[in-house]
């Protein structure tokens, strides 16, 4: 995940226990991507995913979103945003959510579900 995001889970409302987990040495070192953000890709994230005219309030109402598909778009084969939102593709300017920016700019995105599938991850709570 971008370093941004990993701020994200820190200052958020499920900091306690996700956090707790995320921030543990090697945890952190595995999860967290070891590169910087290109500005300018952020920047057209931006432009083209929500619109080229935001004012400030509704820049951050975006939060980090923005961060998350820029790293995912710098290598958009490989990478893939996961995310609990739902595409809903009426939405305008700063309310789209994220699959929807994701597929006007080319990048994979799935939810957690999918994810989980592609990892082959199951749990035992069923045997």
């Amino acid at each position: 995940m971008p370093q941004e995001i990993y701020e994200e889970i820190k200052e958020g409302r499920d900091a306690d226990l996700l956090f707790a987990w995320i921030k543990e040495a090697e945890t952190k070192e595995t999860l967290v991507l070891d590169e910087e953000v290109d500005v300018a890709r952020v920047r057209r994230v931006i432009d083209e995913g929500y619109a080229n005219d935001l004012t400030d309030d509704e820049v951050e109402q975006l939060g980090r979103d923005p961060f998350l598909i820029a790293y995912a778009l710098a290598d958009a084969a490989n990478r893939c945003v996961v995310t609990t939102e739902l595409s809903k593709p009426g939405r305008q300017r700063q309310n789209r959510h994220v699959p929807d920016v994701c597929g006007t700019l080319g990048v994979q995105c799935c939810d957690t579900f999918a994810f989980g599938r592609a990892l082959n991850f199951s749990t035992s709570w069923n045997a």
